[in-house]
């Protein structure tokens, strides 16, 4: 069971409840599940209980305990506890990981991705760089989460803007994005950008740190090693793209079969949906670039577990560890794309 799964399997515990007339509220259009809190239990948490309980005039404890009474026999559901003031608790059965690998392949760059919706949103930003590229990559992030989406800039735009891959869309507009962007050093222009560091390079400086904080534009963006996160993103991208190739010269091919033991890759994956929703909701492309850098380093920490040593034979354990590693590559490819940067093969 995807976080995803676990979102529409509680959402249809919520819809049950209203049907059969143990809660009387409306129901939402989603429903939000992510790591425990500290104090918390299992694999996953919602606040849907506490977020319900006033609509339906009932303590949250009372509402988790209706929404506990229909979520115990969901299939791939090992548990739903109860927790503090009415947070639902939610551990998986074993066979999650492989499920969740299974899931990623699939789907490929579609895992994370909602279907359309019919939520509008018309992003608008000055004219400068910075704005520019960040709309852009809201403007994906929020299309990749089923919005309809226009962007606009409030001024006459820099055709230079288009080589950093903005979509040029000039409309006189008083909008702004969500949040107020830190401008960029005069000297820094969408051209001399592009000469210094290049289109990919340029838009993870441009994007990587939170939108009130300095972007990061200096010669650490073109280090080629793993003190560089733009690097070792890339990096880590192109070796789940090597191992594949490596185990097909191995005559071997993944399969998720056995659960392996890599828990904060894991879970980085897993927590690829609700990134890339929280980055919908609060306009910022900062926390894919984050997120992609937890995804890097958990799979640049396992990597070498994957493929057989000298004299061994590839086993079931490989294959399912090539399978993790291959799905560690495919959010890490749809990540950048949502940025606008490219994911090489090699580097």
């Amino acid at each position: 069971m995807t976080p995803a799964d676990l979102s529409l399997t509680v959402l249809h515990a919520v819809r049950r409840a209203v049907d059969d007339g143990a809660l009387r509220v409306e129901v939402p259009q989603r429903v939000a599940v992510e790591r425990p809190r500290p104090g918390g239990r299992g694999d996953y948490a919602s606040n849907v209980a506490l977020a319900l309980a006033r609509a339906a005039q009932r303590p949250p404890l009372d509402v988790a305990a209706i929404l506990r009474d229909r979520l115990r026999h969901s299939p791939g559901l090992a548990a739903v506890e109860i927790t503090g003031p009415g947070f639902l608790n939610f551990t998986l059965h074993t066979g999650a990981q492989q499920d969740l690998v299974r899931e990623i392949l699939r789907r490929g760059d579609r895992y994370g991705r909602l279907d359309p919706t019919g939520q509008v949103a018309q992003p608008a930003y000055r004219a400068d760089v910075r704005a520019a590229v960040t709309a852009d990559a809201v403007r994906r992030i929020l299309l990749s989460q089923g919005y309809a989406v226009r962007t606009s800039c409030e001024d006459a735009a820099d055709p230079a803007w288009a080589d950093l891959g903005v979509r040029i869309e000039v409309e006189d507009s008083r909008g702004r994005l969500a949040t107020d962007i830190a401008p960029l050093p005069v000297a820094y222009t969408a051209s001399e950008l592009l000469r210094r560091f290049g289109h990919d390079a340029a838009r993870w400086g441009l994007l990587s740190a939170a939108a009130r904080d300095r972007a990061p534009l200096d010669d650490l963006l073109l280090r080629q090693d793993e003190s560089n996160p733009f690097f070792r993103v890339r990096y880590a991208c192109s070796r789940a793209r090597a191992l594949a190739r490596n185990a097909d010269q191995l005559s071997f091919r993944s399969d998720a079969r056995e659960n392996v033991d890599a828990p904060a890759l894991t879970r980085a994956l897993g927590d690829h949906p609700a990134v890339l929703a929280s980055a919908a909701r609060h306009r910022a492309p900062d926390r894919v670039a984050r997120h992609l850098e937890v995804v890097a380093d958990a799979l640049l920490d396992f990597q070498h577990t994957v493929l057989p040593l000298g004299d061994e034979k590839p086993s079931a354990a490989h294959r399912s560890r090539l399978a993790l590693a291959e799905a560690a590559g495919v959010v890490l490819a749809g990540g950048l794309s949502l940025l606008g940067i490219s994911a090489p093969d090699q580097i």
